[in-house]
């Protein structure tokens, strides 16, 4: 009997999942006529992408069925908020705020545009003007006196970009009192303290938009905010999120000042807006780079969960007209995102995208977010005021310096200098990686996320999503230790020494133990990463590391093991990729670890990790290749090993490739 029930019950699961995924199936984003002869990558023209911004708007007004409805969408399960019914009125604000990036370009070009049967402009005006009311459930009270920076100003300042962008429609028609009303409540957020990083823009879009409308407002906080902005700056188009780099803190910064020297900042303030169109036009040297040869980003840092929203600067890019741009590769990398989640069959769930990556992942997503949260991605839709005759949707489309400059069997490293950012392009699969800023205590993240997984990667792949760590010890590109208290702790206090040579050096230590403390240096290869690490801990050291992880597709994960020159060689493959880890010093064992949970494309996933338990306070070598090829391929012995060591002595190791039998020197001493 028992036997029977779980055969039935494994029946009805199979097939209410076979169901599930039908229906994710239907209702992925679908390309209505494509062009490849203007976008012979991905078919997407200017019309694709109002198709896609429609797409993501019907799916939020599924839920809009007259004028009061809120745009409030089912709460995904977890840590994202509302926990508490004070969090509803924000909650409520966000959804409205965040939707209308999508809503404003359209309606910029088609007031009349009706969805669900309701007048998708009258809906946005009656809302805007329902925040000032006090009788309304969705009313926003006036900022107190003395009241600090909250989620409230982070909604107003996008509110004021859409009606900076479009104010004939959402503003204008307004009666004088509503706005006047409106005026009072946002000024009292714009005109107050901010946070030290992009949310001084949120202020900053307030003070101009009723500038713009003729209202009084604090001009000296104004240009106090924008000229502490542009202190934020650190070169090649980065700017620092205060203490974060990410793709937020690249995208959202030139997106903002962008927008405003183009919409306001030119006509008040011609000398601040001069600078951040400056610092704009160097984005165009690098961060294309962050992104796969087949337009796909990384997932990397917080607020992956407005995935699209990344791609912005390349579309914003048109209002520079800029001949040095090549304007075909920057949308073919944008499109390549809009379809990479897009059609993603997890993407969607109750007709609005998941917090996570491609679908619901908990350990991606920050406590500040709701599920309104995820149309920040909208802001990409921002790109929709570039006119349809500009260049960056008449070029055509191409993959840029993956077609004309990368060369099979070469690896291409640029670092970003002050950032102390290194993007990295690997040509022979199409992947760009990335390593930069982490050092965040556990203790001191009271947000709970600039201190894991989401930051303390020794790298980021576009190839490889990141897998959170397991209780286990099952770790995934990173050492961890076991620490004092019998845990698994993942190192994150990463200190920068260097970039030389074509090699990465970092310094780290544990946090709960100062004592145990590595030099690291990693070395892009042409098929993978080569790392060399020192352990200076003056302390016996249990520990793990791992190389990405793969997930479960289609089959199941192979493995495969064997010996070449003395050295044992493990292969995981998963029909897409195969992964190969090699230790060369130091390690004592290496293990397989099959995981549940804890990957962002599958519940099942696999990753090798190498094992060593030191016996002695003794400083000592870990040299380990971690390599990658596509599914199919066979490996060459000269792949799998394209480096030995040839000498090591104090802090110096010699490094010589195999192929032309050159040499790197690992200085940790320097």
């Amino acid at each position: 009997m028992n036997k029977f029930r779980i055969l039935f019950l494994a029946a009805i699961s199979s097939i209410s999942l076979s169901a599930q995924q039908k229906e994710n199936k239907a209702n992925v984003f679908e390309l209505q006529n494509p062009d490849y002869k203007i976008s012979p990558q991905t078919g997407m023209t200017k019309q694709h992408w109002k198709d896609a911004a429609l797409y993501l708007l019907e799916g939020a007004f599924s839920y809009i069925h007259k004028l009061d409805d809120p745009m409030q969408f089912p709460k995904q399960e977890g840590k994202s908020y509302p926990s508490n019914p004070n969090q509803v009125p924000t909650e409520k604000l966000e959804g409205l705020c965040r939707t209308l990036f999508i809503a404003s370009p359209l309606l910029k070009e088609n007031p009349d545009l009706v969805i669900n049967n309701i007048k998708v402009a009258d809906y946005y005006r009656y809302q805007i003007a329902k925040l000032a009311d006090p009788q309304s459930p969705t009313y926003i009270e006036p900022r107190a006196k003395n009241a600090g920076p909250n989620q409230k100003l982070v909604e107003f300042g996008a509110l004021s970009l859409s009606l900076l962008t479009n104010a004939d429609v959402l503003w204008k028609p307004l009666p004088q009192n509503q706005k006047d009303d409106l005026a009072k409540i946002m000024i009292s957020y714009g005109d107050g303290p901010t946070v030290d990083s992009n949310w001084k823009f949120f202020n900053i879009f307030v003070l101009s938009f009723f500038k713009e409308q003729g209202y009084t407002v604090n001009e000296k906080l104004l240009v106090e905010y924008l000229e502490k902005s542009l202190k934020h700056y650190r070169g090649n188009g980065w700017y620092n999120d205060s203490p974060a780099f990410d793709y937020y803190s690249m995208w959202a910064f030139q997106m903002y000042g962008n927008i405003w020297s183009e919409f306001f900042g030119k006509k008040y303030y011609p000398e601040i807006a001069a600078k951040f169109m400056s610092n704009f036009s160097d984005l165009k040297n690098n961060y294309p780079y962050l992104f796969s040869k087949d337009g796909e980003m990384i997932m990397w840092g917080r607020s992956i969960s407005y995935r699209i929203g990344a791609v912005v600067p390349f579309p914003l890019m048109g209002f520079q007209n800029d001949p040095d741009i090549n304007y075909g590769w920057m949308r073919r990398i944008a499109s390549g995102v809009i379809k990479q989640f897009l059609t993603h069959p997890d993407f969607m769930k109750d007709n609005v995208p998941t917090l996570g990556f491609y679908g619901e992942f908990e350990p991606a997503v920050q406590n500040y977010s709701c599920r309104g949260s995820v149309y920040w991605m909208g802001k990409i839709f921002m790109g929709l005021l570039v006119p349809d005759n500009n260049t960056f949707w008449t070029a055509k489309e191409n993959n840029g310096d993956w077609d004309t400059t990368f060369k099979k069997d070469e690896v291409y490293n640029k670092y970003q200098g002050d950032s102390q950012i290194l993007i990295t392009d690997y040509p022979n699969i199409g992947a760009s990686e990335v390593r930069a800023w982490c050092h965040e205590k556990v203790k001191d993240d009271w947000q709970k996320f600039r201190s894991t997984e989401n930051y303390n990667r020794l790298s980021y792949n576009s190839a490889f999503l990141w897998q959170a760590d397991g209780q286990n010890g099952e770790v995934a590109m990173n050492y961890v230790v076991k620490n004092n208290k019998e845990q698994w702790e993942a190192f994150r206090l990463f200190t920068f020494k260097k970039f030389e040579n074509g090699i990465y050096y970092r310094n780290v230590v544990l946090e709960t133990d100062e004592n145990i403390k590595f030099s690291l240096a990693d070395i892009p290869l042409a098929n993978g990463i080569l790392r060399v690490d020192k352990n200076n801990s003056d302390k016996a050291v249990s520990m793990r590391l791992g190389h990405y992880a793969l997930p479960k597709l289609d089959k199941e994960i192979v493995t495969t093991k064997k010996n070449i020159a003395g050295h044992e060689v493990t292969i995981i493959d998963n029909g897409k990729y195969q992964l190969a880890m090699i230790p060369l010093l130091g390690w004592d064992k290496t293990e397989v670890v099959k995981a549940k949970g804890l990957h962002p494309q599958s519940n099942e996933s696999a990753v090798i990790n190498v094992l060593s338990d030191t016996k002695s306070n003794k400083t000592k070598i870990y040299a380990t290749l971690m390599l990658w090829k596509k599914s199919g391929e066979n490996w060459k012995k000269e792949e799998l090993l394209p480096v030995k060591i040839v000498d090591q002595e104090n802090d110096v190791v010699t490094i010589q490739f195999i192929n032309d039998g050159s040499k790197k020197l690992i200085d940790f001493d320097k």
